[in-house]
């Protein structure tokens, strides 16, 4: 009987010293999860961090650049690329409007005279717009008091009309060269804000002049950005100016020789 409870004893604290040890084990595999879970979830709060700076895109990062470039010189520099933005389209569009074939124009003008006269010539004259129909509708008003007037009202009307081709041009070159001005204007105010910072310090402190060199240099990366972007627009209306320019002149010579013709016959 003796026995009997002896293996009994011996068997409990067997069993018992089974559990706790598993219990142990239990306890460190569970701190184990615990800890791992934890650094997975720090990695995936670190990831999710990278990815929102990496998704940040262009247009929040621009944003963000001209709020700490300062309204009082990034607001003048936007000014400027939002005015000359609306006379270079103002522009753009009133001269597409103003392209002509000419050629064509000078075909249905030939065979109006050839068949009608002047006064058909210049009906055809006063249903197209543009700048050369016009210029022939002045010639054609002449053609009845000479070819040497016709030529001259065709010279004076195209002078007209070269100045209309011309308006608010000068507005964009002067935001051309304004926008920069300003940017370097800024830049000058930045760095004498950031001498002021050291001045009152009494230290060469980097921190103290970061501000201040910051919002120079962005003011300046702004107001040339806004140049270049006009200047193209610039560039694009000067090239489509003279091009009608040179329509114009075309078109006058072949309108003179065509009135010389017609008078000959």
């Amino acid at each position: 009987m003796k026995k009997l409870f002896s293996i009994l004893a011996i068997t409990a604290l067997v069993f018992a010293g089974t559990i706790s040890s598993n219990a142990a084990n239990v306890q460190i595999m569970s701190s184990n999860v615990q800890t791992v879970m934890a650094a997975a979830t720090v990695s995936i709060i670190q990831d999710e961090g990278e990815t929102s700076t990496e998704e940040k895109g262009f247009h929040q990062e621009l944003k963000e650049r001209f709020v700490e470039g300062g309204p009082a010189f990034m607001g003048i520099v936007l000014l400027c690329l939002i005015l000359g933005l609306a006379f270079a389209i103002e522009r753009i569009i009133y001269l597409n409007l103003a392209t002509t074939n000419t050629k064509k124009l000078a075909d249905s003008v030939e065979d109006a005279l050839k068949s009608g006269g002047v006064d058909a010539a210049k009906e055809v004259c006063r249903n197209t717009k543009g700048p050369v129909a016009s210029i022939y509708y002045q010639g054609l008003e002449r053609a009845n008091e000479g070819i040497d007037a016709a030529e001259k009202a065709v010279v004076a009307y195209g002078g007209v009309q070269m100045g209309q081709l011309e308006k608010n041009v000068s507005w964009i070159s002067l935001f051309i060269a304004i926008a920069p001005m300003l940017g370097f204007m800024g830049t000058v105010i930045g760095m004498i804000d950031a001498f002021d910072k050291i001045q009152a310090a009494g230290d060469m402190n980097p921190s103290l002049v970061a501000g201040g060199i910051k919002i120079a240099l962005l003011t300046t990366v702004f107001g040339l950005i806004v140049a270049i972007i006009l200047q193209v627009f610039y560039n694009y209306i000067i090239a489509k100016i003279d091009s009608i320019v040179n329509s114009m002149e075309d078109a006058s010579i072949t309108l003179i020789d065509m009135l010389v013709e017609y008078k000959n016959k």
